[in-house]
């Protein structure tokens, strides 16, 4: 049976630990202090000893492919980029919302229909917590999922206070808060691998992932580090002055909304620098194994993609809409849309899927075994 120690050789030291929190959070000794994250969100033991090498963490790491033929017809997951039931483009009804958003706030704006429906308890999202830090956080009211849309920029703290990972999504370390307060409908917004090592624990029907009732997969470029050099650096390539930032999104480029109205786009191509190491392998863009997937790329300004992959995803998206918390795009302004948005996803996912399996030969060529 294969350990934490085997994620170590095979996964963190080549680099292609994600972190996205899965083998600290489903551990089967996490209560007595087995595993843990460290201040930078990397699991690593807590104390070794309490360790009882079930191989949970190891079976259920996304960077692991022990489990993915199951996961795969678990999910209904079809090439090149799982299962898709629809594809739409849509934006939140409530300007309120779609003021705040990165988009056009259907995520937002459909946790926010599931909660007052009674259909969910909470969610795990992440919230603004500085300038270029967002922390995971479990939603359980109205007001604390309006909180965490969006990636507005505080600027009160001034540039001391800016730490040097901007994660952008939400993640699953937020379970335990969950499990303590007895949530068992809960929806998990978060990125492809995140969502991955969700629907392996449900593909092997172990607790507490039963408690997640739907998920919401976010298109993923990768996280980026943002640290005083790399700021730097993008900030002279773009024309502009951090201070003068107001939001952040992505579409087809890297958008930077500056406090004038004015918007800074910048290739995804020239933040490579900047992106975390480990999203280098990563071939998922679209969230395959979300129940919902949602993004930027293929909408215009102010819109969302949005790809319904399960009949749950379908129903919830269909409700919302019902409820008039969602509109869609015209037919009348492109009867198109909805073909033209999914060719561009399948383009991104592509692209993203054969950069991975460049760079995962790469290491293959040095020696370290991971899989194509």
């Amino acid at each position: 049976m294969k350990t934490f120690f085997n994620l170590i050789q095979e996964v963190q030291k080549p680099g292609l630990c994600h972190r996205c929190g899965g083998c600290v959070t489903f551990c089967s000794a996490v209560n007595y202090g087995a595993l843990e994250l460290d201040p930078d969100g990397k699991p690593r033991y807590g104390e070794i000893e309490k360790c009882i090498e079930c191989g949970l963490c190891h079976a259920i790491c996304p960077g692991i492919d022990e489990l993915e033929q199951e996961t795969r017809e678990k999910a209904g997951w079809v090439a090149p980029i799982g299962r898709v039931m629809e594809t739409t483009v849509a934006r939140a009804s409530d300007p309120a919302v779609r003021i705040k958003a990165t988009d056009g706030g259907v995520v937002t704006a459909l946790l926010l229909h599931l909660l007052e429906r009674g259909r969910i308890d909470g969610a795990i999202v992440t919230k603004q917590v500085g300038r270029f830090q967002r922390r995971p956080a479990l939603a359980t009211t109205s007001e604390e999922i309006r909180d965490a849309a969006g990636f507005f920029f505080d600027t009160s703290h001034g540039m001391k206070s800016l730490g040097d990972q901007y994660l952008l999504y939400s993640s699953i370390e937020e379970f335990d808060p969950m499990i303590k307060k007895g949530l068992r409908r809960v929806a998990l917004v978060g990125t492809p691998c995140q969502i991955k090592s969700v629907r392996r624990m449900q593909t092997l029907g172990l607790v507490p992932s039963d408690a997640i009732q739907i998920c919401l997969g976010l298109f993923c470029s990768g996280n980026f580090t943002f640290g005083d050099a790399e700021r730097a650096r993008l900030a002279e390539s773009g024309g502009f002055d951090w201070e003068d930032v107001h939001k952040v999104n992505i579409k087809d480029d890297f958008m930077i909304h500056l406090k004038s109205g004015e918007v800074k786009s910048i290739s995804m191509d020239d933040l490579l620098f900047m992106r975390r190491h480990a999203c280098r392998f990563c071939p998922d863009y679209s969230a395959e194994f979300a129940d919902i997937s949602f993004g930027g790329i293929g909408a215009e300004q102010g819109w969302t993609t949005v790809i319904m992959r399960s009949p749950l995803g379908r129903a919830a998206f269909a409700d919302a809409k019902g409820a008039t918390k969602l509109e869609e795009y015209r037919l009348k302004d492109n009867p198109n849309f909805a073909t033209q948005a999914l060719a561009k996803v399948r383009a991104w996912s592509a692209k993203k899927r054969k950069s991975a399996q460049q760079n995962r030969k790469q290491l293959q060529a040095k020696g370290v075994q991971v899989k194509d």
